[in-house]
């Protein structure tokens, strides 16, 4: 592929300052079971490739359903006329330093390859999950599902870059539905389908999943005759599934470099970031340390260079509760003259590369678990994601929960249904008071992080300790 892309580079005859190819070829599949028997069983492959070229200090953009390359080649006139054209209404000049040459390959760690189990075999397994999360007669629907990916990623410039990377991708799903009378809870596997992960049946096919199952049906019911969580401004303590939610809405977008230089407020917003809070802004406590890191074996957005070939490395983005850098690629910071990170990254080989998160996560502490519930004379806490809602600067939030309990005296009690909390993004983090060690961290992701226009859904991971909250508005209600 990549000589085959290098010939049709080669035959670029065009007065372009840079071009590069940038070739995609994903397959797929999707399974899915809904008590106990199979709702969609498909497959599908998609291929093509984006060609980016720089003329006059503009990127225009091609894309083209084909690998040809006198496809390839009319992808890049077409790409060159935009860019052109946009000379006009420039808002920025750029360079080829925004586009540097990258060497190299990554390959998604896989223990068991996707293709070892048949689609027989796959379904047999969320029909069985679905048979156990029917722990009573209660419990009115279940649902399991499972989908796999395998994108291969082909670069290559006119400045001599030669990059592939080969992303092997699982996510997975289930959960409960339970009802009594007017009364319905819901209960997933750390919410709704935040099993995604780089891999193979490895991370899925674990010895605790049976087990894990049982649990999550039984759980659905004891919400049933739970007491609704109390009204109240208490110690909040979150686990890291629903840590994944806080980081991503309260942290990720808002340090998006295009949403604060105003390229994303038509479609989602800006951000309460100033360019001159960077290197000065105390974003939380002193324990908050979040990092850009794509270089996590197995979470879900790892990679080695983004989709413009800038090489991805572990970077602060806020240490000891001070903002260091954002969330944005070498064009975006050089228009906003602030330090960001290789976060250029597209969807599909049919869209070209924005700011986008990848991994962020939140770095651990020293506080065991039970140390940081033992010290919490009361409070509450909760589990996995169920509902969300932020405003369009990323200030104001309020998330639900799926599953709480009850902090007394140092012990995890009683359960308690419809659990939200509510806050502001800067006071929330300042009123961080523990994080747990890394034996609590765990990672989660989602392949529907949305954002642009056109739109793009693309995969985000997030990691996390437990965390403890000091004096944070919760409420119940369903």
């Amino acid at each position: 592929m990549i000589s085959d892309l290098q010939r049709a580079l080669s035959a670029v005859t065009l007065p372009a300052d840079w071009v590069g190819i940038r070739a995609v070829r994903q397959q797929s599949t999707y399974r899915s079971v809904r008590d106990g028997l199979p709702q969609g069983n498909s497959r599908s492959l998609n291929q093509g490739a984006m060609v980016e070229v720089m003329a006059g200090g503009q990127i225009g953009y091609g894309a083209v359903n084909s690998l040809d390359p006198d496809a390839i080649q009319e992808a890049a006139r077409i790409a060159y006329e935009q860019a052109i054209a946009a000379q006009a209404w420039a808002i920025h000049s750029l360079t080829p330093s925004v586009r540097p040459p990258v060497v190299g390959q990554y390959v998604s760690p896989v223990e068991k390859p996707l293709d070892v189990l048949s689609v027989g075999d796959i379904n047999d397994i969320l029909v069985r999950l679905c048979n156990t999360l029917k722990v009573d007669d209660r419990i009115v629907q279940t649902s399991a599902m499972a989908t796999t990916e395998e994108v291969e990623t082909w670069f290559v410039s006119s400045n001599g870059s030669d990059a592939y990377q080969k992303l092997v991708l699982l996510q997975t799903h289930y959960g409960a539905t339970a009802q009594d009378g007017a009364v319905v809870q819901q209960r997933t596997d750390n919410g709704p389908l935040a099993h995604c992960y780089q891999g193979g049946w490895e991370l899925f096919l674990t010895q605790h999943l049976w087990d894990r199952a049982h649990q999550i049906g039984e759980q659905a019911v004891e919400l049933l005759t739970a007491e609704e969580c109390p009204t109240e401004r208490t110690t909040l303590v979150l686990a890291p599934d629903q840590m994944m939610l806080q980081i991503h809405e309260s942290v990720g977008h808002p340090l998006e470099l295009d949403r604060i230089l105003g390229d994303e407020r038509n479609y989602a917003g800006g951000s309460f970031v100033k360019p001159e809070d960077f290197g000065s802004l105390s974003y939380g406590a002193p324990l908050m340390n979040i990092t850009f890191n794509p270089n996590v074996p197995g979470e879900f957005a790892s990679y080695r260079f983004d989709d413009t070939g800038a090489t991805a490395s572990k970077e602060y983005l806020i240490q000891e509760g001070r903002l260091l850098r954002g969330l944005g690629s070498l064009e975006s910071q050089q228009r906003l003259g602030v330090p960001g990170v290789a976060c250029a990254r597209a969807s599909s080989w049919n869209r070209p590369p924005i700011d986008r998160m990848a991994n962020l996560n939140l770095e651990a502490g020293t506080e065991s678990l039970e140390e940081l519930i033992g010290n919490i004379e009361s409070g509450v806490y909760m589990e996995a994601n169920r509902s969300w809602s932020i405003d369009d600067q990323r200030y104001k939030f309020q998330f639900g929960c799926e599953y709480a309990r009850k902090i007394e005296q140092g012990k995890l009690t009683q359960p308690l249904r419809n659990p939200n909390y509510r806050g502001t993004t800067p006071e929330f983090w300042h009123s961080l008071m523990k994080v747990g060690r890394p034996d609590t961290w765990e990672m989660y992701g989602t392949p529907y992080c949305g954002k642009g226009e056109p739109n793009q859904a693309i995969r985000v991971g997030h990691g996390s300790p437990v965390c403890a909250f000091d004096g944070v508005e919760v409420f119940g209600g369903g």
